[in-house]
């Protein structure tokens, strides 16, 4: 679109939304599309008024008032393109913008400009009898089935679902194996670029850059994705999983990009005993720990069973028992740990939360 002169990258976003509606600002600057295209604008990674009635599709009833209600009312902690912070947010009202400036729908548009024109024909939202019946089923990190996600509003976030051919044949295009009207806007994807932190990381038009290549990864319930290329070498990697593993499929596809970089190796899981405690340690436990800046892990009490629930941006993820190891050391059957840290009396202080794969989390008690 900009290419087309359809859109310029430092356009305010607020040039695209209806005039009763406002985009947050800070310091008098505005978010523009190109802080929106790499993940600087400010905005959280998932808005806060995100209160999904079933944690199982979390996005399916988000709708665009619920959207412009929140951009209406949140202060930016920082000035927009000052710092990059991943916002699926962010992500999906790009998608949004450029929709309500083409005049129409997030689906029709990719159509219209990307899939139809790289015959990509596995490769939409809306699924046709041919792509349901072959619709992979989506299972979490202990393999159980899970519903897939809808992202009606926030589509531009994940909402197309795709498979490996459509998805080699796109990064084809990017390559150079396929002529397309689209290389020259392939190419600058890459020319606009800012620093991740204070690592070697960039971010251009949406891909994350280190040295000569480029690539993006992510998932939504049930499911994982990494596509990355190499313009110099052109050489390009699809890895698609049906499974919300806890390292995901990045190392699978980094190792598969350069060989040099080793694959992941899981410990296997541990086999765990259950002991009976005293039923009176339980209420030493209950309570709410910070984990992150925007997780909360809370630990509920029903009987003499114990529960824990994790909450990101005011989101709730389902509810699960763990069991007793010892005194103070508790798992559950999805491969957590969780380590109580006490005071002299008994209640704890504090937390720490173990997960295959993933490094441990301190917890300090709020409540």
């Amino acid at each position: 679109m900009v290419n087309r002169k359809e859109v310029s990258l430092d356009d305010p976003a607020a040039k695209y939304l209806p005039e009763k509606f406002k985009m947050p600002e800070r310091s008098g600057k505005s978010i523009t599309l190109l802080d929106l295209s790499t993940h600087s604008s400010g905005l959280p990674p998932i808005p806060s008024n995100l209160k999904p009635k079933d944690v199982a599709n979390p996005y399916a009833g988000y709708s665009v008032d619920d959207l412009y209600q929140f951009l209406s009312g949140y202060p930016l902690p920082r000035d927009p393109g000052s710092e990059v912070e991943y916002s699926n947010l962010g992500a999906g009202l790009l998608g949004h913008l450029l929709a309500c400036r083409a005049g129409t729908d997030y689906e029709s548009l990719i159509g219209d400009r990307i899939t139809q024109p790289l015959s990509m024909p596995d490769t939409g939202i809306t699924l046709s009898s041919s792509m349901k019946q072959r619709m992979a089923t989506g299972h979490n990190a202990m393999l159980t089935p899970v519903a897939n996600w809808d992202l009606p509003t926030l589509a531009g976030a994940g909402a197309l679902r795709s498979s490996a051919n459509d998805m080699l044949t796109f990064l084809e295009a990017f390559l150079g194996y396929k002529d397309t009207p689209l290389a020259p806007v392939m190419k600058a994807m890459l020319e606009v670029r800012r620093p991740v932190g204070k690592i070697k990381i960039e971010i251009g038009l949406a891909w994350h850059i280190l040295g000569g290549s480029a690539w993006h990864s992510g998932g939504t319930g049930g499911f994982r994705s990494f596509v990355a290329y190499d313009p110099k070498q052109r050489i390009g990697v699809v890895v698609l999983s049906n499974a919300s593993t806890p390292s995901g499929v990045d190392d699978i596809g980094g190792h598969l990009l350069n060989p040099k970089l080793p694959l992941a190796n899981p410990e296997p899981p541990k086999q765990r005993t259950e002991i009976h405690i005293d039923p009176k340690l339980l209420d030493n436990y209950t309570g709410r720990y910070q984990l992150a800046r925007d997780r909360i892990f809370e630990i509920t009490r029903d009987g003499d069973r114990l529960f824990a629930q994790a909450f990101a941006q005011g989101i709730a993820a389902p509810k699960f028992e763990v069991f007793a190891e010892s005194d103070k050391n508790f798992f559950s059957r999805s491969g957590h740990e969780i380590a109580f840290e006490t005071d002299p009396e008994g209640r704890a202080t504090s937390i720490i939360l173990q997960r295959a794969g993933r490094p441990a989390m301190p917890g300090t008690r709020l409540s």
